[in-house]
């Protein structure tokens, strides 16, 4: 079995107006749909980061991987080294999309590619992606209700209807998650922070354990509050939370923050390579790690952050950035072979719109708070060709090629600054 033809599709889909600590999502995100080909006749598929600097190096490494044996993970990650160090640097992107971060850009485009190599592999044994990983230890893989204070709906813009609509206030995120659960049946909940005063957020935390008693809570700032202020807070949240996500910026910070309040601390911004994981180790600075196999370098290398989260006491949850149902697959299909991802992942997938999702048979189903894997060979999806070609014409007819939240949010409030602690 050899790769014949390799096809990148840029696509984009809307978004809601989502705050967080960078400013507000864009009416659009951008992913890349990879498409392999063999010989056989078999195709593999895989979903990434959609920005101009992720996809310019996806297209560079597509032609070299034709006559490439879909096994040979380890020659994929040479060629991925030998193409990216060939490219000119990106241009720094937003700090919320992974995909922008140059440092990053190399394990970026291992996981877009490796994805759909495993997924050829799996196919042509016959075996769900999970049996490669080692087996499923869970089939029903849990996710979190991850909720966000949002505006009504995009700034001059009615072409996009938000039916979630707005949730500035305390009371309107309780309704927000009442809704997510009523839907998807999740047994945890997630609230991105860092965007309203503080007061305001902690508040709607201690809504959300009023209304859903004994479901565990996290909060997420994105660093944007100072040690003072995630102290002061520590004193309401800690006896509601589960765990304190990324309250301040920096390993040393996160130390600190540990040292003063016991509480247990995750990230997703602070460890996100296994030289920050070494250092982090060191200082105690995090407790839970928030694995995302798009930029850690794919579903192995992710399984190897696993293992050492394990030799070294550590939780394991999952982060997520805005996605459709093929990279949901790949989550899925990571946390059912990993014994030690203990926690609720976290997606995105509940704010996606059905019309936009590009597999066949339209979104991946959510039930009682997961996804449920079969026994399909592979990733268990496949595309839809008119339904991407309709992502790949809203890519094409909007401007936007590289997330901005901070532009975007400047449009509300010109004088927004993402300077952190902003708290």
């Amino acid at each position: 079995m050899r790769i014949s033809h390799v096809r990148v599709t840029p696509i984009a889909f809307r978004d809601p107006p989502l705050l967080n600590a960078a400013g507000i999502h864009e009416p659009y995100a951008l992913r890349s749909i990879i498409e392999v080909e063999t010989d056989c006749g078999r195709t593999g598929l895989g979903e990434s980061f959609g920005d101009a600097a992720a996809l310019n190096a996806f297209t560079a490494l597509a032609p070299h991987l034709l006559g490439h044996d879909p096994f040979d993970i380890n020659g994929l990650a040479t060629l991925c080294a030998r193409v990216v160090a060939s490219l000119a640097p990106p241009d720094a992107g937003a700090e919320l999309a992974p995909g922008s971060d140059p440092a990053r850009r190399l394990a970026n485009c291992i996981a877009a590619f490796e994805v759909p190599l495993l997924d050829l592999q799996a196919q042509y044994a016959g075996v769900p992606l999970y049996d490669l990983l080692g087996g499923a230890v869970r089939k029903a893989v849990p996710f979190s209700a991850y909720l966000f204070f949002k505006y009504a709906h995009h700034i001059d813009d009615d072409e996009l209807p938000d039916a979630w609509g707005e949730a500035l206030t305390p009371g309107q995120i309780v309704a927000q998650a009442k809704r997510m659960i009523d839907l998807y049946g999740f047994g945890s909940i997630k609230l991105k922070a860092g965007t309203l005063p503080p007061d305001i957020e902690v508040a709607a935390i201690e809504e959300l354990a009023r209304a859903f008693p004994g479901l565990p809570l996290r909060i997420d700032p994105n660093g944007a509050w100072s040690m003072e202020t995630a102290i002061t807070c520590a004193e309401r949240l800690g006896p509601l939370i589960e765990y304190y996500e990324d309250p301040v910026d920096g390993l040393d910070a996160m130390a600190e923050l540990h040292r003063r309040t016991g509480l247990p601390l995750a990230t997703n911004m602070v460890v996100t390579c296994f030289d920050h994981l070494r250092r982090s180790v060191a200082l105690d600075a995090v407790q839970i790690v928030l694995g995302d196999h798009h930029y850690w370098g794919g579903l192995k290398a992710s399984q190897t952050l696993g293992a050492m989260c394990q030799t070294f006491g550590l939780g394991l949850s999952m982060h997520s950035n805005s996605h459709l149902g093929i990279s949901l697959m790949a989550m899925s299909h990571l946390a059912a072979a990993t014994p030690n991802l203990t926690y609720a992942c976290d997606t995105h997938y509940p704010w996606v719109e059905e019309a936009d999702e590009v597999v066949a048979a339209g979104k991946v189903p959510i039930t009682g708070g997961a996804v449920h894997l079969g026994d399909t060979p592979g990733l268990g999806v496949t595309l839809d060709r008119d339904r991407l070609a309709r992502g790949h014409d809203t890519f094409n007819r909007i401007a936007i090629r590289t997330r901005d939240d901070l532009g975007q949010m400047r449009r509300y409030d010109p004088a927004f600054s993402a300077a952190k602690p902003r708290y």
